[in-house]
């Protein structure tokens, strides 16, 4: 099993900036793509941005330019530097993982962090 342990959110003000990171750990497993998602109060959701293992990322319209990812292969770990955020920024966000597990390719969730952008 995989578990990933996110860090970061809380309360930002509009215009500020916060990091999040979420780090997976357990044993024999290989992390593919990893990413954040955000669910905003009563909204699906949505896809924020993911990176592959080989450094090819896919960011949402919405975040273009203002977030970006990082990864570090070697520690299974992905940061989420966001910038500008509004309030159309908060939401629940949750790392994702899909990773290689007893031969099988599998999904994993984080159980959410809130970021609220607020005055």
């Amino acid at each position: 099993q995989v578990q990933l342990v996110e860090s970061g959110g809380g309360l930002v003000q509009p215009g500020g900036s916060q990091i999040l990171s979420c780090t997976a750990s357990g044993s024999g497993f290989l992390t593919y793509v990893m990413g954040w998602y955000r669910q905003a109060p009563g909204k699906q959701r949505e896809l924020v941005v993911i990176i592959t293992d080989d450094g090819r990322k896919n960011y949402a319209e919405s975040v273009r330019g203002r977030f970006t990812i990082s990864r570090n292969n070697a520690k299974d770990t992905i940061w989420l530097q966001m910038n500008s955020l509004g309030p159309e920024d908060t939401a629940v966000y949750y790392c994702n993982v899909e990773a290689m597990v007893d031969g099988y390719t599998r999904e994993f969730w984080g159980q959410g962090t809130q970021v609220t952008v607020s005055s």
